[in-house]
């Protein structure tokens, strides 16, 4: 049985990173809107793949966002 090389190919799963966006704007509710759920809760770094970087701006605008009146608090 031949053997299967296991290459990871390592690609940036933070889809700001791949798309170079280096501020994360809190008027910008359709982004906003897909890192949460339907209940209001922010989706975690492993479901949402965003670095750490861009998850801790993601926090902020949308607690921005939310005190603005832009975004539910549900």
């Amino acid at each position: 049985m031949p053997k299967k090389s296991r290459k990871k190919i390592l690609k940036s799963r933070c889809r700001f990173t791949r798309e170079g966006i280096d501020f994360i704007d809190y008027k910008d509710i359709a982004t906003l809107q897909k890192l949460c759920t339907t209940q209001g809760k922010i989706f975690s770094r492993k479901r949402s793949g965003n670095s750490a970087k861009h998850q801790r701006m993601v926090k902020s605008a949308i607690k921005r966002a939310r005190f603005m009146g832009l975004l539910p608090y549900k």
